[in-house]
């Protein structure tokens, strides 16, 4: 199947995927995007190079609104460097689309840039877990309007110890909203955490 076959799909999304190179869309992506397209909860075995990012990617920037400055997605990743590289290709995929802003917030770095993003407004937050809890705590991010939450790389946040840092972030986003879960594996934590999760 073909991305320009895609229903439910802004103009400027397909464009980008066009921009990017993009043709034929994987196994996952065929899979996975109707059914986010349509709301449901999610979880997926996607190894790294299955098209994840794109995969989830086009649905929330389907969604979201550009009017509105609040998060209404979160996705949160285990590294630095694999938060920066989903930021880079949303950024990719929105580059026809001027009024959605994605921030990207992780350790290692100053706060004060990410705190002066965040304030700036964006519709989309790509985070490690810890970052992230580091500005809810100091009160430079409002989760009141987040709609959809991706957790990519589960397996991964779960070996690095994010578990605690991922059920902090869980309570404080509004129950309505739609889950996304990506893992390579599927231990007993991962479907116990899948099960606390997902809803439909």
């Amino acid at each position: 199947m073909q991305f320009t076959e895609l229903t439910n799909v802004s103009p400027e999304i397909i464009r980008a995927t066009q921009a990017m190179g993009f043709t034929d869309m994987t196994e996952r992506q065929e899979k996975a995007i109707p059914l986010m397209l349509g709301g449901h909860d999610m979880i997926a075995k996607a190894p790294t190079g299955t098209g994840k990012t794109v995969a989830f990617g086009i649905p929330i920037l389907s969604k979201v609104d550009p009017a509105s400055l609040k998060p209404q997605a979160v996705i949160l990743s285990p590294t630095r460097e694999l938060a920066q590289q989903i930021a880079q290709d949303l950024q990719n995929l929105a580059q026809f689309l001027p009024d959605i802003k994605i921030v990207c917030v992780y350790g290692g770095a100053g706060l004060d840039k990410q705190q002066r993003q965040l304030k700036a407004g964006c519709q989309i937050v790509v985070a490690t877990p810890g970052r992230l809890l580091d500005h809810m705590q100091q009160g430079n991010i409002d989760l009141n309007h987040v709609e959809c939450l991706v957790l990519d790389e589960a397996d991964r946040m779960l070996d690095m110890g994010f578990i605690r840092d991922i059920k902090k972030v869980l309570a404080a986003l509004p129950k309505q909203r739609q889950n996304l879960l990506f893992s390579a594996t599927f231990s007993d934590e991962i479907k116990a955490l899948a099960d606390g999760l997902l809803n439909s």
